[in-house]
């Protein structure tokens, strides 16, 4: 049975309007990207009709680390689907209690304890919760631009055009620029619970920290007796060339959120990972949160298969080696297109491409779908472009991404008239 292709792109486009989102079909379509996912495969993906291949250089924020249908990890779930079910979240787990020993083998530092969520925001909503409950204190601090989900607390660490529409600010919660620890002294007080940070943040266009920024951000909240929370949901798992982004700056945080690419991209969960301390929280507490599908048994083995593949030495080497050849590639694309592009923003291949203006985003966005590579805009800075390939990409894939995006920037400079 075969569950692509069983109606036309109009019809699809037609039926997602009526059932799903209006806006969204009307806005792809007002824009000339009219695609919709199809087959599917490593790097690549293939419109609803075959007609069409992108390279998937988004990979919905690091879902796809390990390409689309990484064939160990299908292998995995069709296993785990033979012995084990969701489960039940109220009971002791075998399966839970296995990931969350392999999770804090990985962790850096004391970090040893693990609860399990579906969702980046679900995760965040509860690294808040632990940092209230754990110190009896309220404030929030977080970073101007960036963003960590939709859901409740999530919601208020972000920015104004996401919360304002659904009513007042909730109270408690701050933000300050980022990589500015002078700003972070002058908010923190007695009343802070805790600061959250995404080590890389990608809405906001993915500026890379000072070496010394999380250093220091962690001796600020340990001096106030606050918390931190490091956000790895779209840096973790090998993304950056390290097992977890935050391992490039020496810091242990005091909770990290996890998620996106644990799911392999084919079983959706997240992680709250904490210390033991922490912990003590919930001993007398422990069932003060759940969540029905966090941890879902049947989806723990894939996400021990992700954790296995992610933390191999030649796996994150594989991510370094390509890294610097995308380091290489923008230094000789800044010189061919010297009136748009600024240059490349990274960490291993966590990466935005910069460009001179706030208009050149959503044209990059076009011009790269018009060449066949699958990118968007950073939504809180659109100069900069979000350049998320699966690691598992050869070094000729790399290559011939960069021709690509070579095209693209001439595309875009000629459509601004930055020529």
């Amino acid at each position: 049975m075969s569950f692509i292709g069983r109606d036309t792109k109009n019809g699809i486009f037609d039926r997602f309007s009526s059932y799903v989102s209006q806006g969204k079909a009307d806005f792809f379509r007002s824009v000339g990207i009219d695609f919709v996912f199809g087959k599917r495969s490593g790097p690549f993906v293939w419109d609803a009709a075959g007609s069409r291949r992108l390279i998937n250089c988004h990979c919905n924020g690091g879902v796809f680390n390990l390409g689309h249908s990484n064939p160990r990890i299908v292998q995995v779930l069709i296993e785990s689907l033979h012995e084990l079910d969701i489960g039940n979240h109220h009971l002791v787990s075998e399966q839970r209690a296995m990931l969350g020993q392999r999770l804090a083998e990985l962790m850096p530092g004391d970090i040893s304890c693990t609860v399990f969520g579906v969702g980046g925001g679900e995760a965040v909503d509860l690294a808040i919760k632990l940092a209230r409950g754990y110190t009896g204190r309220s404030k929030i601090i977080s970073a101007k631009g960036g963003y960590h989900g939709h859901t409740g607390l999530a919601l208020a660490t972000g920015d104004e055009q996401y919360r304002s529409p659904f009513g007042p600010l909730s109270p408690g919660f701050i933000q300050v620029p980022f990589n500015d620890i002078e700003a972070l002294q002058t908010e923190i007080d007695r009343d802070t619970a805790a600061v959250i940070f995404e080590t890389v943040p990608a809405t906001s266009g993915m500026p890379i920290a000072d070496r010394d920024f999380f250093a220091r951000t962690k001796e600020v909240c340990a001096k106030a007796g606050a918390l931190l929370i490091i956000d790895e949901v779209q840096t973790g798992l090998g993304r950056t060339g390290s097992m977890w982004g935050i391992d490039h700056f020496g810091v242990t945080p005091d909770i990290m959120v996890i998620g996106k690419g644990l799911s392999g991209g084919i079983y959706p969960i997240t992680a709250t990972c904490f210390n033991d301390e922490l912990a003590t929280f919930f001993h007398k507490r422990p069932f003060i949160h759940v969540s029905t599908f966090g941890g879902a048994e049947v989806g723990c083995p894939v996400a021990m298969a992700v954790l296995d593949e992610s933390s191999k030495p030649e796996f994150l080497e594989h991510v370094r080696a390509l890294s610097r050849i995308f380091e290489q590639g923008f230094i000789e694309l800044k010189s061919r297109h010297p009136s748009v592009l600024v240059g490349l923003r990274q960490l291993g291949l966590m990466m935005g491409i910069e460009m001179v203006n706030e208009s050149c985003g959503p044209v990059m966005s076009k011009a790269c779908y018009d060449h066949g590579i699958l990118s968007v805009y950073a939504n809180n800075n659109p100069r900069v472009s979000q350049l998320l390939p699966p690691l598992i990409i050869d070094k000729a894939l790399a290559h011939e991404i960069i021709e690509r995006l070579d095209a693209a920037l001439g595309d875009t400079a000629a459509f601004l008239g930055l020529v």
